[in-house]
């Protein structure tokens, strides 16, 4: 399995990811302008809410799958025996949640929107994407899911038409979920086994998977929380739809950077597997590389096309998005650094506690600066405080690897690209001044910022650069 292309399967990875958030990037410009900044709101608040449940459903399940199909993908048996003890113990914890959370919204003010969004989690009852990235195969579930997405933005278009639509926009984006990860089901006899029930035993692993559990809470709690913190402490349906805008944006463009670890998490797995540790050390030191050679731009980019973007983009009413995306496109770098150490190294070679407990502190760090900057700052104290944690973690991390990987060289290899995304930084705030917000303006000054950052590289004959140019050039030769 491990002849399978990296590159292929980061593309693959990438296009999956994307296809996630690619219905509220396409719907968002219509939806903010029919919804309103308190009918966005109101709905992130809800599915911040019902992501707890989903949480708790998933356990650290999904991890836990994919991590463990990685070291047995050449074993047919073994991943039988292992898929079958994963997804019964998903399955089992996916009805015990959804049965606390339907009587969870019998309490609730807006029931029925709470109702609606139970799919999340029955979504997580039939989720078997963990066993795919386990193996490797990318592929499968790109293609299968692009329909659901096309259907899903299809619907919200001809469905939700005005304010009072709020309940069908949220069926949609509920209900397809669900069949999104329903559909993967076919795939599944090409992999695995009919099980064996008398060997299924699905609590065995309990303990590695509530280990796993932990961090996974611990994330929550600076990713979902600022939006429940907001609305508690701030009381407005307006902080958490400018909020919501703003995160939706750089999560979207945080995916380009991120995709890589899940992709590189079996590879690291697999050779981790065989004792195979100058691989892995080739592939860490590929993959922080990676992190500075695309995140940088794309963190100087949102920061330099911010305030062009947003006024087309979202329509009246959210200029607000324009310093939380200057303060959340930092961001992408800290969670690109994280992934790398964290879920690609540190949760492969099966030091999850580590890994927890460095999640744990940026969790305490964001909840502490929550509390005291979302009083002061509002939306805007959420956003830097999700910043600091998530700095807080990537340098804990890095000290915590210090003897298995250098710090100077991770550091040293992100000059030439700091130098790169600075000037192109520079250039895109003059072509701001002169350019007014519109589609065609954002788009000609993406292009130009790309080209500055890349020609800069190429004038420091940046090897990462220049490799992957010419490999690129081979294939379409």
């Amino acid at each position: 399995m491990a002849n399978k292309s990296i590159k292929k399967n980061y593309i693959y990875n990438l296009t999956y990811q994307i296809l996630l958030l690619l219905t509220p990037l396409i719907t968002t410009p219509y939806l903010s302008r029919v919804l309103g900044v308190d009918g966005v709101g109101i709905v992130s608040f809800a599915e911040s809410i019902v992501s707890y449940f989903t949480l708790f459903a998933t356990l650290g399940i999904t991890t836990f799958g994919q991590r463990e199909i990685s070291y047995v993908q050449d074993d047919k048996l073994k991943r039988t025996k292992i898929f079958w003890e994963t997804k019964v113990l998903q399955v089992i914890t996916s009805f015990v949640v959804l049965i606390v959370y339907v009587v969870f919204t019998i309490f609730q003010t807006n029931r029925i929107i709470y109702l609606i969004l139970s799919f999340n989690v029955i979504a997580v009852l039939v989720d078997v994407v963990w066993l795919f990235q386990g193996m490797e195969e990318f592929g499968k579930i790109v293609f299968r899911n692009i329909v659901f997405k096309i259907l899903s933005i299809v619907y919200i278009f001809v469905a939700v038409k005005t304010k009072d639509d709020i309940l069908k926009y949220i069926f949609g984006i509920s209900f397809f979920l669900f069949l999104s990860n329903l559909s993967l089901w076919v795939y599944v006899p090409k992999f695995v086994e009919k099980p064996n029930w008398r060997e299924v035993t699905p609590f065995k692993n309990i303990k590695i998977v509530i280990s796993l559990f932990i961090p996974t809470i611990a994330i929550q709690i600076y990713t979902v929380l600022d939006k429940t913190m907001i609305g508690l402490i701030t009381q407005s349906a307006f902080e958490n739809g400018y909020y919501e805008q703003a995160i939706k944006i750089s999560k979207i463009i945080m995916t380009i950077v991120t995709s890589l670890g899940t992709v590189m998490m079996p590879r690291i797995g697999y050779y981790f597997g065989r004792s195979e540790t100058e691989k892995v050390n080739i592939f860490m030191y590929r993959g922080y590389r990676f992190v500075w050679f695309l995140g940088i731009p794309l963190c100087f980019g949102l920061l330099g096309t911010a305030s062009n973007f947003v006024p087309w983009f979202f329509g009246d009413g959210f200029n607000k998005v324009i310093p939380l995306l200057n303060i959340l496109g930092f961001l992408i770098l800290a969670i690109g650094i994280n992934n790398v150490t964290g879920m690609q190294y540190l949760i492969s070679t099966k030091r999850q506690n580590l890994f927890t407990m460095t999640v744990l502190i940026g969790a305490g760090v964001n909840f502490i600066l929550n509390l005291i900057l979302i009083h002061f700052f509002q939306s805007i104290g959420a956003a830097i405080a999700s910043v600091v944690a998530e700095t807080t973690i990537a340098l804990v991390q890095l000290y915590l690897v210090r003897k298995e990987f250098s710090i100077k060289i991770i550091f040293l290899s992100s000059w030439h690209y700091f130098i790169a995304g600075g000037v192109m930084l520079v250039g895109l705030k003059i072509l701001n001044i002169k350019f007014v917000p519109s589609v065609i303006n954002t788009v000609l000054m993406s292009i130009c910022g790309a080209l500055i950052y890349f020609m800069i590289l190429y004038l420091f004959r940046d090897l990462f650069f220049i490799d992957n140019i010419k490999n690129l050039f081979n294939k379409c030769k």
